[in-house]
């Protein structure tokens, strides 16, 4: 620990939105129909990605993980994300 502050393990979860065709989903969904008993009625793909980030509390370090989801990991024209934790 240096300065009062702690690593914080935080999660980002990247999709693309529900209105962009996600041609990777569907490949998998084909895949599966192609198994008995592996069905899907859809697939969607997404990124995860764990950050781990050094704050003074747990709310700054979610911040911190939204401002780097927001500038570096999603593109915002075809994707939304999620933060989970600390």
């Amino acid at each position: 620990m240096s300065g009062g502050t702690s690593v914080f393990g935080v999660r980002v979860l990247v999709r693309l939105r529900p209105s962009v065709y996600d041609p990777q989903g569907e490949t998998i969904r084909r895949a599966l129909d192609a198994v008995p008993g592996l069905e899907a009625e859809a697939v969607r793909q997404g990124k995860m990605f764990e950050l781990e980030v050094r704050a003074a509390d747990a709310a700054e370090a979610r911040a911190r993980a939204e401002t780097i989801a927001r500038r570096a990991l999603a593109n915002p024209v075809l994707e939304d994300f999620t933060v989970e934790g600390p």
